[in-house]
């Protein structure tokens, strides 16, 4: 049953994450008469509150944000409000997921595994929905090598942690149902910033040697870890959310699996060396064996940006190739492609060295000045705000 007013309603988990927020926003643009659905954990609401502020009053009148938690029964709603939904919902982008390295494994567990249970359960008592778009990512393929096709999901792989071991078994959960719900997988390679403006949430994963290579003195050549001879198998954030919210509108893309991937990835040595060339920095050198790479990016004052070393480093010692067969198949005719690396590293490099600028200049600021102990205004020494 279609809410009046509305050509389309759609619920969107895990908001107000990087990819949430991106996938939220480009929906309420590209469909105006669709209303938006957000599941938001209590405790992050006024993260939320504060992003849908900064967005145009035509887009923010179409987001409602929902008190729940995608991991929780009934997504943390209350009985009412789940019936609602499942009556009206037409499409869920759910983008509930773990991918951060330094937590728990029960959390892990319990987000990655729990929500995709829920979002199923959810998705089987919806009486009009077109498809539930399941975020999965490439990382469900362990540490295979050679081609990987979209299709395949256990093939005897092996993990170097738990959270991509998680999200794979979150992912078996979902396709367990693609014969009674129409469900999409989408499963895209390490995501990073936005093609145009570079922004990104927070810095890992190939952002570790981006920084190395930025912070570094201009006279250093930073070595690659591992083999530099490897795909590096990178895609913006935004070809990520148009792609995903074409095969979500497609009706043939229910039952399958998509690989989100650049079709023709540079190797890990020239992509860095276009890094090192935005930077101004010499192009990388060599290579370092890996347990002197972990090593190297536990300098002083990357590893408060870095969070996942180990993972990114093994990453690029691991040769493989993901077929994207369906994917080709459904975005031929949008217009949707991914771009390649070097049209978009000026901006990835731009963004880097603003935030890590940002961080410089608040660590070498001078501490406020205390108020005279004479003075007894409130506009003196910090007063104002106890």
């Amino acid at each position: 049953m279609a809410r009046p007013g509305y050509s389309d309603v759609i619920l969107v988990t895990g908001f107000p994450s990087f990819l949430a927020r991106k996938l939220s926003l480009y929906l309420l643009e590209q469909e105006p008469n669709a209303l938006v659905y957000a599941i938001v954990r209590p405790k992050l609401a006024r993260e939320a509150e504060l992003t849908v502020q900064a967005w145009p009053s035509a887009v923010r009148d179409r987001f409602v944000m929902l008190e729940g938690d995608a991991a929780s029964m009934d997504l943390g709603l209350p009985g009412a409000e789940f019936r609602t939904l499942s009556a009206e919902i037409h499409r869920m982008p759910h983008a509930a997921q773990v991918t951060y390295l330094g937590i728990d494994r029960h959390s892990a567990e319990q987000l990655n595994m729990g929500g995709a249970n829920e979002i199923v359960e959810l998705a089987k008592a919806c009486s009009s929905l077109q498809c539930l778009v399941f975020h999965s990512t490439t990382e469900v393929a362990g540490d295979r090598t050679g081609i990987v096709r979209e299709e395949e999901l256990e093939a005897g792989q092996r993990f170097a942690h738990f959270v991509p071991e998680t999200r794979a078994r979150a992912e078996k959960i979902v396709r367990l149902s693609m014969s009674e719900v129409p469900i999409a997988v989408v499963r895209p390679a390490t995501i990073v910033g936005d093609s145009q403006t570079g922004e990104i949430d927070r810095f890992d994963g190939p952002y570790l040697l981006i920084l190395l290579i930025v912070t570094s003195p201009a006279e250093i050549a930073i070595p690659l870890p591992g083999r530099g001879d490897v795909p590096l198998q990178l895609v913006p954030v935004d070809y990520v959310v148009r792609a995903a919210h074409a095969i979500g509108r497609d009706r043939r893309s229910a039952g399958r699996t998509f690989h989100l991937v650049d079709p023709a990835p540079a190797t890990a040595r020239h992509a860095f060396e276009l890094v090192a060339q935005a930077s101004d920095r010499p192009p990388p050198r060599g290579f370092i064996p890996t347990n002197l790479t972990k090593a190297l990016l536990r300098t002083p004052g990357l590893e408060r940006f870095a969070k996942s070393p180990r993972a990114f480093v093994e990453r690029l010692a691991t040769p493989v190739v993901f077929d994207s067969h369906n994917t080709k198949e459904l975005l031929a005719d949008t217009g949707i492609v991914c771009p390649p690396f070097d049209s978009y590293v000026h901006p990835l490099v731009d963004y880097v060295r603003a935030r890590a600028r940002e961080r410089r200049e608040r660590r070498e600021a001078p501490p406020p000045a205390a108020a005279p102990e004479s003075s007894g205004s409130l506009d003196s020494g910090g007063l104002n705000g106890e």
